[in-house]
């Protein structure tokens, strides 16, 4: 057991979090269920005596990574800021890593005062899968036109309705959202990384957009088809769901 003395005020602690999603069954806690949220509020538990409330960014689906997930609890524990995360990581899952630990204003909400996210997805484009990193990538052995995909992301830029994108059961009563900064660029070893910055994201928007920038890569779209993919609103015309193994959460950004 770390310290269990207790303060009289509640400190805020702002987490930074990386983990490999593919042993877990998502963010969010879940009976019977192996879950990030859960394996770190028991950790916290072991360390504080405490039962915390994690709050996240976003959630992640099963199988989705990420190498900046941000989270925040409140806890009386008087353990030193600097020795949080050391104390933290000494009770996790080798597949979980706290990378910092900080304590903030009380009025931080690691949800409701982000301001912006990126999310990464990374694809295998060569002949064969990798043995390795088959639970880190998505693979795609047929050439894409790479070019063509650069050309095709610019039009997700800015404020638009992804409808499209948007997967059913979504519980977001607005499709509307911003992205500040769209790329897709070539990596070594034939990898395609497709990055995306915005305000917020819809149930499974990302690995839709990624399935639809494929799409242009194979020649079954042209890049200026995404402006009507976009505004048709109709999640027929967008591309498939790209599997979530390719899928990060790359950093959150506040004010």
């Amino acid at each position: 057991m770390f310290f269990m003395t207790i303060s009289l005020f509640p400190k805020n602690i702002k987490l930074t979090i990386e983990y490999d999603g593919k042993d877990f069954n998502g963010w969010q806690k879940q009976p019977n269920k192996l879950n990030i949220q859960g394996t770190i509020e028991q950790a916290i538990k072991s360390i504080t005596g405490e039962d915390v409330e994690l709050n996240a960014s976003g959630r992640t689906d099963a199988g989705v990574h990420a190498l900046g997930q941000v989270a925040n609890f409140k806890t009386n524990s008087q353990i030193p800021i600097e020795k949080f995360a050391i104390a933290i990581n000494s009770r996790l899952k080798k597949s979980i890593v706290i990378k910092k630990a900080e304590e903030v204003d009380e009025r931080f909400h690691s949800r409701l005062t982000c301001k912006k996210k990126t999310y990464r997805y990374v694809i295998n484009n060569s002949e064969f899968s990798s043995a390795i990193y088959r639970n880190l990538e998505t693979h795609i052995p047929q050439k894409l036109d790479i070019n063509k995909m650069k050309e095709a992301v610019k039009y997700f830029e800015g404020e638009h309705d992804f409808k499209a994108f948007k997967a059913s059961g979504t519980s977001s009563k607005s499709s509307v959202r911003t992205i500040y900064k769209a790329r897709v660029y070539e990596m070594p070893n034939n990898r395609i990384y497709i990055e995306l910055t915005g305000n917020g994201f819809l149930y499974n928007m990302v690995r839709i957009i990624a399935g639809t920038l494929v799409d242009v890569g194979l020649g079954k779209n042209k890049p200026e088809d995404i402006e009507k993919i976009i505004n048709s609103k109709d999640r027929n015309f967008a591309g498939k769901t790209l599997q979530p193994n390719g899928l990060y959460l790359l950093n959150v950004e506040y004010e």
